[in-house]
């Protein structure tokens, strides 16, 4: 059966409005996708699923109250929208909460070049994994084993109303192949991975070049060594040098601010990073990842706004919730910064590895040892040890350490090997040093 959203989005507005609501939201959102895996040149698995999802938010005496359903029958809709008047019946009543303001509304659709419907033909995806796992395998004899190769297809459609009489509607499609395999070398095994995804299928890496990359990506960390505990310049390679910027966006979320809990609490206006450093989101991106023309509340996206510019904080990321907290305007972020992008400094990778002479260059880290209170960094890692300007060897077993702030004030490049997938765009980061502990 048909569901038309827009209408079921109407209904739940409607009976929260019966119900007594003072003010209400309903976001819907119904898609279909499909997802293959093939391992040892085998088609392993095939996934299909369909995605129906109503989430209503309602409001009464600033006390506020949720339920979700994938049940969008107008009788699931009018029971989803009767538990979410319930739970808010029993929630304190907090002078924050509330739709953002009506006059920030986003007033007209703005189109993005999201949608881009892809084949759900099994046979086709699963030939595209088979040729994906097939070219990794035949990489190098020392590709000894297969993690499998998997492609995937996702396609939706979305409304979201609120009580002001907002609503807007949109369709997105999202695509992706990886490939992840194991290599060995006498009595030790390596395995690492690589993939691609895009709105747009036309638009991916083909599959040969992901399943080479991810080959060549393992065979590279075979006979890793371990290094000794020294201090010295890091690399973070492109992949991994977002989770930099990751944990300052966090560090300047509304939540963690207006509860003290930030290591960037009361730092607007201040030098945070070198001054050949900005950071900008840009929401109205053409098929970028994370492009939206209102935020998850409706308030209408800037087209740019900046976050860091010349390296001087400019804004805490807010909602409206937030903001309220703090007694500042929303930032229009509610779901999330969108399509971050990061200044480079001009350096290739390979001028970045050479400019840093001798020090470690981060491939991948392990685990989550972020305090986001004081900023103390400590994270396993994996990489390579670099000598005169070159690549060495692999290591591993080691631990990077330092402290986030001073982390980004010793930042001394940024790459132009921009790694343009997800929602931050970013080149390798070289820091000036850092604590390696190793054996």
């Amino acid at each position: 059966m048909s569901i038309d959203l827009n209408r079921a989005a109407a209904i739940a507005l409607e009976h929260a409005k019966k119900l007594g609501m003072d003010q209400s939201e309903a976001s819907l959102h119904l898609g279909t996708g499909v997802a293959v895996t093939a391992r040892q040149q085998q088609l392993e698995t095939v996934e299909k699923h369909n995605d129906a999802q109503l989430v209503v938010s309602v409001y009464k005496d600033h006390k506020t109250g949720s339920a979700s359903s994938a049940d969008l029958t107008e009788k699931g809709i009018q029971d989803t929208v009767k538990a979410a008047c319930s739970i808010a019946s029993f929630t304190g009543a907090d002078e924050c909460l509330g739709l953002a303001d009506a006059e920030l509304m986003a007033d007209s659709p703005i189109e993005l070049d999201l949608y881009h419907p892809w084949t759900d033909d099994v046979s086709i995806l699963a030939d595209i994994a088979l040729e994906c796992e097939h070219a990794a395998l035949q990489y190098d004899k020392r590709i000894s084993n297969s993690e499998g190769a998997s492609v995937n297809s996702y396609s939706g459609s979305a409304v979201y109303a609120n009580s002001h009489g907002f609503i807007s509607a949109s369709s997105a499609s999202h695509h992706g192949i990886s490939c992840s395999v194991i290599g060995s070398s006498g009595d030790t095994m390596q395995r690492d991975y690589w993939y691609d995804s895009n709105r747009n299928p036309s638009k991916l890496d083909s599959a040969s070049s992901i399943g080479i990359e991810s080959a060549r990506r393992t065979i590279r960390r075979l006979d890793s060594r371990k290094i000794a505990s020294t201090q010295c310049p890091v690399l973070f390679e492109n992949g991994v040098a977002k989770s930099l910027v990751s944990h300052m966006v966090n560090a300047i979320k509304g939540g963690s601010i207006y509860k003290k809990a930030s290591f960037l609490l009361d730092r607007v206006g201040d030098v945070i990073l070198p001054d050949f450093v900005s950071i900008a989101e840009n929401p109205h991106q053409l098929g970028a990842n994370g492009s939206a023309w209102h935020d998850a509340e409706g308030v209408a996206t800037p087209r740019h706004r900046p976050i860091i510019s010349e390296g001087i904080l400019q804004s805490y990321v807010l909602g409206s919730y937030t903001s309220r907290k703090l007694s500042l305007p929303t930032t229009a972020n509610a779901g999330g910064v969108r399509n971050l992008t990061v200044t480079d400094t001009g350096d290739s990778f390979e001028q970045l590895v050479a400019k840093m002479n001798t020090g470690l260059l981060v491939t991948e880290l392990i685990g989550s040892g972020v305090n986001m209170l004081t900023g103390d960094y400590s994270r396993g890692a994996a990489g390579f040890w670099v000598e005169n300007g070159e690549i060495q060897y692999p290591v591993e077993e080691i631990t990077v350490a330092g402290n986030l702030l001073q982390m980004y004030q010793s930042i001394v490049a940024i790459g132009s090997d921009l790694d343009t997938r997800g929602n931050t765009v970013c080149g390798s980061i070289l820091l000036e040093n850092m604590t390696i502990a190793g054996s």
